[in-house]
């Protein structure tokens, strides 16, 4: 049988949705046409290069920003994710492994953003569907079963377990019916938001503030030790440069080895009677599969599903096959059948698909480019909606020379785990990747994976990566 598959969206559901409103669609930002100059130039119109934005103008108002993006403000992993809103309690162990107290300090500084986001929102009117709700962290096999026990484990000894807090299975299924879920716990600091309208009103605070934002306007060469940006329609010369490009980074000499792209795709229903599964409270979900999945619902009842997927399908994020990858969303419909029986009769309604950037620690990095002018932050893998807003505020401190609680971070100039050189780089991911993929879908089955797939699955976490099983 053939599997019928959803419509391609323009960009993401949560763009067409946003775009459909004036205070989410406009006002213009016309591309760049002719010579400027600025204080700071921005590469990048996502989080990132708009958090950077907003807090250069919270610490000098009369500061001159130029925001250059190549799409539209949001076109990238800002208005197509999940719209979990994290921190790094995921990453603590590490972050104090490498880095002590320190790394503790920057979970903290992290979490704040969690609540920054909603206060931000309601401070300047973002209706941004901004809500305070747990995310439930669910196991769907044997061997996810093995993982939680081990995270929930390791939150108690890190002092995070009434952040990661585990939950009878009986309240587990009575938030969340899926029959795949075997056991659960919460993470009780977290929000969901509608992402695209978040960057959205966040270009319309910006514009207000007097940040002149070019969208369309593709930047061709960045002069990091001028911090001069170079489109095909005019230059901008600035003090200084700030450098918010996720994926599109690793084509950049500089970031070749501390990238790697991923492909993610989400497909949204049709509205749904939730209540038919329990899930009432609004929560986010996600699982601990190597290539998760990340349901949640949307305010008018629609599921929102996501999955990462393990594909690389180049080293260039504006490669086409990343914006609508049809063996991955097919894959995705599978497993959002699988996940939701109950619902095996509903449309599904759009999906997407696009590249994200994954760092080899799993946190992001920040730091200075030759010359001292152009700062950057990259390695989000796929967890930004949050600690984006960190980002700005490191990236806005380095723009402007100030040391406070931020960009004295450990995140900052920090030691990074590097990929393979090439042609190692992509022989060892496709045949990792591929390993990677067939346990998982072993699994799924409730069939181990076999001791030489397992052996290659696990052998980026046996060269020090924090990725894979």
């Amino acid at each position: 049988m053939t599997l019928e598959l959803p419509r391609p969206a323009e960009r993401s559901w949560w763009l067409e949705e946003a775009l459909a409103l004036p205070e989410f669609a406009g006002p213009e930002a016309p591309a760049l046409r002719g010579n400027t100059t600025a204080d700071v130039v921005i590469v990048g119109g996502g989080y990132t290069g708009m958090w950077s934005a907003w807090f250069l103008k919270e610490r000098q108002p009369d500061i001159d920003v130029v925001l250059l993006e190549a799409d539209i403000c949001g076109g990238g992993p800002s208005g197509r994710n999940g719209g979990f809103v994290n921190g790094l309690y995921e990453e603590l162990g590490i972050l104090v492994e490498r880095f002590g107290d320190e790394g503790r300090r920057a979970c903290e500084l992290a979490a704040r953003s969690i609540d920054e986001v909603g206060a931000w929102c309601a401070t300047n009117g973002v209706d941004a569907e901004y809500t305070k709700v747990d995310h439930l962290v669910v196991s769907t096999s044997p061997d996810q079963d093995q993982t939680m026990a081990e995270v929930l484990e390791e939150a108690e000894a890190l002092g995070i377990g009434d952040v990661h807090r585990a939950l009878p299975d009986t309240e587990v299924r009575s938030r969340f019916g899926s029959p795949v879920v075997r056991h659960g716990y919460a993470v009780t600091h977290a929000a969901l938001v509608h992402p695209a309208r978040l960057a959205r009103g966040l270009r319309r605070a910006l514009i207000e503030r007097g940040v002149r934002i070019h969208e369309r306007t593709h930047v061709v060469r960045l002069d990091a030790r001028t911090a001069t940006a170079e489109t095909p329609s005019g230059t901008v010369r600035a003090g200084r440069a700030v450098l918010g490009l996720n994926a599109w980074a690793a084509t950049r000499p500089e970031f070749r080895r501390d990238l790697m792209i991923r492909e993610t795709s989400m497909l949204i229903s049709a509205p749904a009677p939730l209540e038919d599964i329990n899930w009432t409270g609004g929560e986010g979900v996600y699982d601990l599969r190597t290539a998760l999945h990340y349901p949640r619902p949307t305010r008018d009842g629609r599921i929102a599903f996501g999955g990462t997927s393990l594909l690389t399908a180049a080293r260039r994020a504006d490669d086409p096959r990343y914006r609508f990858d049809a063996g991955s969303v097919a894959k995705l419909v599978r497993d959002f059948r699988r996940w939701f029986p109950q619902f095996d009769a509903m449309p599904l309604e759009a999906a997407w698909s696009g590249p994200i950037d994954v760092s080899g620690l799993h946190f992001p990095f920040f730091g200075t480019l030759p010359g001292g002018r152009a700062h950057y932050a990259l390695g989000f893998t796929g967890n930004g909606v949050g600690p984006c807003h960190l980002g700005g505020k490191i990236l806005s401190g380095l723009a402007i020379d100030v040391q406070d609680e931020a960009t004295t971070l450990p995140l900052v100039d920090a030691e990074r785990k590097r990929f393979p050189p090439e042609p190692l780089f992509t022989l060892g991911e496709r045949l990792v990747s591929a390993a990677m993929r067939r346990r998982d879908r072993r699994l799924d089955a409730g069939r181990s994976p076999g001791w030489l797939t397992d052996a290659l699955a696990h052998l980026p976490r046996t060269l020090g990566f924090n990725l894979g099983p």
